[in-house]
């Protein structure tokens, strides 16, 4: 997801020396987020309701099928939206690239003042999207799920967390930050129940427990 970069053999090395930079902080107390995904209640409800199935086939798969990012507002496209809704005191330039601010990645903790160090990660991935029903839709149907800023789909993170992610599900990721665990679980029904995209096994089993402790 996103670009490649060729520091995750070192990211866990570098999460320590910035700690000791203090670049590596607690959560601002005024981040902005995502869409708040529905109550942990409703995500259960919502998780019960969802077709169970056997993943189906990443054949004929490509991003290019998900259009993004796409325009939103003047010259600001899916991605910088997402860069300025979820940091702190972010300054674009005439292009909207953001040219300063601070993003504290839910995923992980840590928090970062160089949008290059985000990803904007796809909650329910691309591709774990064509596989669980998305391979049947329009491309426009793709492109609204690619850029959908009103569910809880787009979140700014840490990029090597997010490319360690790729586009694994509940039942093979988690969040390394335990405390948003319960979150993600809830989006991730939210998004799946929205777009009536099915769950296997193993990844409604994962959800259950989340949901179960939240």
């Amino acid at each position: 997801m996103g670009k490649v970069y060729a520091r995750r053999a070192v990211v866990l090395a570098s999460t320590a020396a910035l700690a000791l930079t203090g670049l590596v902080t607690t959560a601002p107390s005024a981040q902005a987020a995502m869409p708040t995904p529905v109550s942990a209640a409703t995500a259960r409800t919502y998780l019960a309701s969802l077709t169970v199935k056997a993943e189906g086939s990443l054949t004929g798969y490509s991003r290019d099928l998900f259009p993004h990012w796409i325009t939103q507002s003047g010259a600001c496209n899916t991605r910088e939206t997402v860069l300025k809704r979820d940091g702190s005191n972010v300054v674009t330039d005439s292009s909207c690239a953001s040219v300063s601010g601070s993003w504290y990645s839910q995923y992980d903790g840590a928090t970062w003042t160089a949008a290059s160090d985000l990803d904007i990660d796809h909650v329910v991935a691309l591709a774990e999207a064509w596989r669980s029903g998305a391979s049947s839709w329009t491309t426009a149907q793709r492109q609204g799920f690619a850029n959908d800023l009103t569910r809880p789909q787009l979140i700014a993170v840490t990029d090597n967390v997010n490319q360690a992610k790729s586009d694994l599900d509940p039942a093979e990721w988690l969040p390394p930050r335990t405390a948003y665990r319960c979150t993600y679980a809830r989006a991730w029904v939210h998004v799946k129940h929205h777009y009536n995209l099915s769950v296997d096994s193993a990844e409604k089993s994962a959800l259950q427990s989340v949901l179960n402790a939240c």
